[in-house]
């Protein structure tokens, strides 16, 4: 019981010691995978790295917003009738936060270490100096990954690591997202008239304020949909002419993201 009731303050006390982290999902129509990545947060992780779970729901027909309900600690829902972009999903989720560290996700993203992310996240929300945003390493789920789904993964996560880490070049995957609070705001948030590359025009804004950084060991898995849809020499296209209007003229060159569902 004594061993039981010290566990218990200990708890208490990495909670009061640790800065909260808000985990912010934009959705739409995900109904066959948000379960899986929300039951990832678990009660019992939630109540020790003090966790919320935030879903913003663009105007799901689904079982969507019923799935978030059962997981999530608060559940926003777009009821216009014009279609929101996910940077405003991920804003309308950042505004209903009070974590001191925001991470954004997609629907069907999750971290491969659960436990060993957060504690990184955590660990570096305590530097004295430190890189105000990171960016993470992405891989297809485990069970369904080929060898083309390995190689691209470890070419781009490679790519993206020596632009960011080495030659200070702002970018990064949507997939997987990690700001400070105030630098998120400082920044300006997501642009929410872009509808693709939203995530690399953030990360440009971020490194100039407070730096940016490339962690490898922070892997987030996620689903190969898009990828078995289109293929990737499309998807590489797709983001290469987006990253490249969206650097030059400041705009994404898509006008709608399409929804592989």
């Amino acid at each position: 019981m004594i061993e039981e009731g010290h566990r218990e303050e200990s708890k208490q006390n990495d909670i009061a010691r640790n800065p909260s982290i808000s985990i912010i999902i934009p959705v739409l129509q995900e109904e066959k995978l948000l379960a899986r990545t929300l039951s990832i947060f678990t009660h019992e992780r939630k109540r020790h790295f003090d966790l919320e779970i935030i879903v913003s729901d663009g105007g799901s027909t689904d079982a969507t917003i019923d799935i978030a309900r059962r997981y999530a600690d608060t559940v926003i829902c777009h009821s216009e009738q014009r279609r929101q972009t996910i940077a405003e999903g991920r804003n309308k989720g950042a505004e209903q936060a009070r974590g001191e560290i925001f991470v954004f996700l997609n629907a069907d993203t999750f971290p491969a270490d659960p436990d060993g992310f957060l504690e990184h996240v955590i660990e570096w929300h305590k530097l004295t100096y430190k890189p105000c945003a990171l960016a993470c390493s992405v891989s297809i789920y485990p069970e369904e990954r080929t060898f083309p789904d390995s190689m691209f993964s470890w070419i781009l996560n490679s790519y993206i690591g020596f632009m960011v880490n080495v030659a200070g070049f702002g970018m990064g995957r949507g997939e997987c997202q990690i700001f400070t609070r105030s630098a998120f705001y400082s920044a300006g948030m997501y642009n929410a008239a872009i509808p693709a590359g939203e995530d690399f025009e953030i990360f440009r804004r971020t490194r100039k304020i407070g730096g940016l950084s490339f962690v490898k060991k922070l892997l987030v898995y996620e689903s190969p949909r898009r990828f078995r849809r289109y293929g990737y020499p499309r998807i590489l296209l797709e983001w290469a002419i987006n990253w490249f209007w969206v650097l030059f003229f400041g705009k994404a060159r898509s006008k709608e993201w399409e929804a592989v569902r």
